[in-house]
C-alpha cells in the first residue's frame, strides 16, 4: 500500500486511539503523532454487578441460563464510534487527504458501521490487524507490506 506524503493513518483499538501523520515519503516514512486518546476500560467482570440471570421452565425440567451484557465489548464498541467521529471531524475540516485505518478486526467493523461519506471519500486503505502498541516505524512498515 503506497504510504504518501500526508497521509493520515487511524490506529485503533477499543481501549487506544493514535493519530499518524506522514512526514515523509513512501520511500523514508516519518510518522508523526497528530492526536493521541485511551479510554479506562476494565474487564467486563468488574464492570458486571450480577451473574447471569436464569429461568426454569414451568415443568421444572429444564433451566436456562441468559447472557448478559458484556460491558466491556459495549465500551469498546462506543470508542470505536467515537473513533468515526474524530475522523469525521478531521475529514470534514480538510486535516487530510488520504486515510489508512488500522485496527482489530471488530473494532474495524465497528468504525465502518459509523464512517461517514466525507471519510469514506479519503480513505486510501484498511488493515485488520492489532497495531496500537507498536513503535511508527513498524506501522510503517506493515502499511508498506500491505
Amino acid at each position: 500500500m503506497q504510504l504518501e506524503h500526508k497521509t493520515e493513518i487511524c490506529v485503533v483499538d477499543g481501549e487506544k486511539l493514535l493519530l499518524l501523520v506522514n512526514e515523509g515519503d513512501h520511500e523514508y516514512p516519518d510518522l508523526q503523532v497528530a492526536r493521541k486518546e485511551t479510554q479506562d476500560n476494565p474487564s467486563d467482570g468488574e464492570l458486571s454487578a450480577n451473574r447471569p440471570g436464569r429461568q426454569s421452565e414451568s415443568t421444572g425440567a429444564r433451566t436456562y441460563a441468559y447472557d448478559d451484557t458484556d460491558f466491556h465489548q459495549l465500551a469498546e464498541d462506543r470508542f470505536a464510534a467515537d473513533a468515526a467521529d474524530i475522523l469525521y471531524k478531521r475529514a470534514h475540516a480538510n486535516k487530510f487527504e488520504k486515510l489508512i485505518v488500522i485496527a482489530p478486526p471488530k473494532t474495524l467493523g465497528e468504525i465502518r458501521k459509523s464512517y461517514h461519506v466525507s471519510v469514506e471519500q479519503k480513505l486510501a486503505g484498511e488493515i485488520d490487524k492489532e497495531a496500537t502498541n507498536l513503535p511508527p516505524e513498524d506501522i510503517a512498515n506493515m502499511i508498506k507490506a500491505a
